[in-house]
């Protein structure tokens, strides 16, 4: 049997690959990753700002003004603040709509610099084309003005409403601003006198990490980095870089590892989609695959008296056909102990199942404890 379940993987249907998508790496030279690609660096990071404003010059597209709306009072308070006392009668318009801006704060940002941001809908305003946004404060996590933003906004969906059809493109009440967010605060940092360094992992694994601290010290010629834990490499700045720390991060982010990684399937169960990392494997196991499909056919048919019958009406009557197919042409596979994802690749689709069966016989196998691979379902 098992002579048998060999040679039938290895004669396994290729045109099936399709179900999965299998990357593997040529070598370790091609698998080696560089290290500013793998890793951050301690306070070289983003800040997220948020503001709210509005959005005027819709056609007709704007937020109803109805009374006590957080449009019209926004209005009224944005009039106000120029010398205009607005009647609630004179705020009836469709062309205004409240939004919410958001930005990145990229690092080391020097004020004056522009930066792109993002404008949404926040009311019931259908679409943002053809606005512009006033004034907005865009504040950072401690409340404080970081930016400001201001300008024409490009949107890339629309949308076209008639009596009877609606059709929409993209995402109508969602924009973009490039360049329209001027930096009027910056946040102090400097590596200028750091005596230490901290890379953190984006994938954490110890192996990673000591790799990284290995790599790192065979460059410097020191054991000036080491692994704290599995996410952060501390180095110490070495005497040669003390007043240059900028120097030896960008020698340090050009070092090559190959960062290792855990056996591991990724399933997705809304789309069928399988991932598996080249370390999975698994222990000898047989697979059968076979289904039971039950088809119940509903049809109506007329039941109606002889030709020249004196008595009798038509009637209406229910017919069903069920059908029980058992898919008897499923066969058996045996996979041996340590197969590659190549092989177990090959031996399931041998099976000819599709990709939500293929899900259901991984967790099986999982549940047997013959696959070595963590299992996450998205």
């Amino acid at each position: 049997m098992m002579e048998t379940g060999k040679k039938f993987i290895k004669t396994a249907h290729q045109g099936l690959l399709g179900v999965l998508l299998i990357f593997s790496a040529a070598s370790n030279a091609d698998a080696a990753s560089r290290i500013k690609d793998i890793v951050e660096f301690e306070g070289v990071r983003e800040n997220q700002l948020v503001g709210y404003g509005l959005v005027v010059g819709l056609n007709n597209t704007g937020d109803t003004l109805r009374t006590g709306h957080f449009t019209k009072q926004s209005l009224q308070a944005m009039l106000n603040r120029m010398g205009v006392k607005p009647t609630d009668g004179g705020l009836d318009s469709k062309n205004v709509a409240a939004v919410m801006v958001t930005a990145v704060l990229p690092p080391f940002a020097r004020q004056g610099s522009h930066i792109d941001i993002t404008v949404s809908a926040l009311g019931d305003s259908p679409s943002l084309l053809g606005g512009t946004l006033l004034v907005t404060p865009l504040l950072g996590a401690d409340g404080e003005v970081y930016a400001v933003g201001q300008g024409q906004l490009a949107v890339g969906g629309f949308a076209a409403q008639g009596k009877a059809e609606t059709v929409t493109k993209g995402v109508p009440t969602s924009g973009r601003i490039a360049n329209g967010g001027i930096v009027e605060r910056e946040i102090r940092f400097s590596m200028a006198g750091m005596n230490n360094v901290k890379l953190t992992l984006r994938n954490p694994d110890f192996t990673t990490a000591r790799r990284i601290a290995q790599a790192v010290n065979a460059f410097l010629g020191t054991n000036a980095a080491r692994p704290s834990d599995l996410t952060t490499v501390r180095v110490s700045v070495p005497n040669a870089y003390r007043d240059n720390v900028v120097g030896l991060l960008t020698d340090i982010e050009q070092l090559r590892v190959e960062p290792d990684q855990l056996a591991r399937v990724i399933i997705d169960e809304q789309s069928g989609i399988i991932v598996m990392g080249e370390n999975v494997r698994i222990s000898s196991v047989a697979i059968a695959q076979g289904s039971l499909t039950i088809r119940v056919t509903e049809a109506k048919q007329a039941s109606q008296p002889g030709p020249f019958a004196e008595v009798g009406t038509t009637k209406e009557l229910e017919r069903t056909d069920v059908q029980v197919d058992e898919s008897g042409d499923r066969r058996l596979a045996v996979l041996n102990p340590g197969v590659t994802l190549q092989e177990l690749v090959n031996g399931l689709n041998a099976l000819g199942i599709g990709p939500r069966d293929m899900i259901t016989i991984l967790q099986a196998i999982k549940a047997s404890g013959a696959l070595q691979a963590e299992i996450e379902v998205m």
